[in-house]
């Protein structure tokens, strides 16, 4: 049984776990037919490159304190934002993106689901209410862009002592090096790196990178996007 996969993560599901898991990912294909949630090249491996990998932040879990919430930024399809919020009952997520027609679809599936603690925003990241600035014990972004321009979205969301986690591909080194003067500017420090591995044939090698706040940040950030992207820290 796949699901068994996840004790490699510290994962056990119980059957109802295990059912409403077989559940999302019914109304997961049945909605990529409408909308692209997920690379239509990835439909039978939909549990092993983005359920598994989406829980794979309980390594972290196992490792670190427990969320109360949790901020997932450019959700895309859900992941990870959709498997925690099936996962993890007691956490209050936010899960935000720009694409509103994404947006309408995740709340379809969350009201399919009767998941209750989970909220959708169809927004940009640097548009967010200024309330919501470090308002987040975790904030997560997964396959969004470059770490230093995910690193100046997320970090400002984060409380002071709380975590930022960027899910990355075994690149994340290169980009690291390259990410020392944003990692500097928002006042963060990479305190972990976990690394697994997507259960595929041919496996695939992730990364967690696990980066804490020091301190408030500078309220200029984050910048307008098309600054963001054009000139990253």
């Amino acid at each position: 049984m796949k699901y068994e996969l996840l004790k490699n993560l510290n994962i056990l599901l119980d059957n109802s776990q295990e059912g409403l898991f077989e559940n999302f990912e019914k109304i997961i294909l049945l909605q990529n037919k409408n909308i692209n949630l997920i690379s239509h090249n990835d439909e039978d491996n939909l549990f092993y490159k983005h359920i598994y990998d989406s829980l794979a932040i309980n390594l972290f879990f196992s490792r670190y304190t427990k969320a109360n919430n949790l901020l997932d930024i450019g959700t895309g399809g859900g992941f990870p934002s959709l498997p925690l919020a099936i996962y993890y009952k007691e956490m209050n997520i936010l899960a935000i993106d720009s694409i509103r027609k994404k947006i309408n679809t995740i709340n379809s599936i969350i009201t399919e689901l009767k998941l209750n603690n989970i909220k959708t925003m169809a927004e940009r990241v640097e548009n967010l209410h200024s309330d919501l600035k470090e308002a987040f014990e975790i904030v997560t972004t997964r396959a969004m862009a470059d770490l230093r321009i995910i690193l100046e979205y997320g970090v400002p969301f984060v409380k002071n002592g709380g975590y930022f986690i960027a899910y990355k591909s075994i690149k994340a080194d290169e980009e690291l090096i390259n990410a020392q003067n944003a990692i500097k500017l928002l006042d963060v420090a990479l305190v972990d790196k976990i690394e697994y591995e997507l259960p595929l044939e041919e496996k695939q090698k992730r990364v967690l990178l696990i980066f804490k706040k020091l301190k408030s940040t500078n309220p200029k950030y984050p910048r307008k996007n098309g600054v963001i992207k054009k000139n990253p820290l």
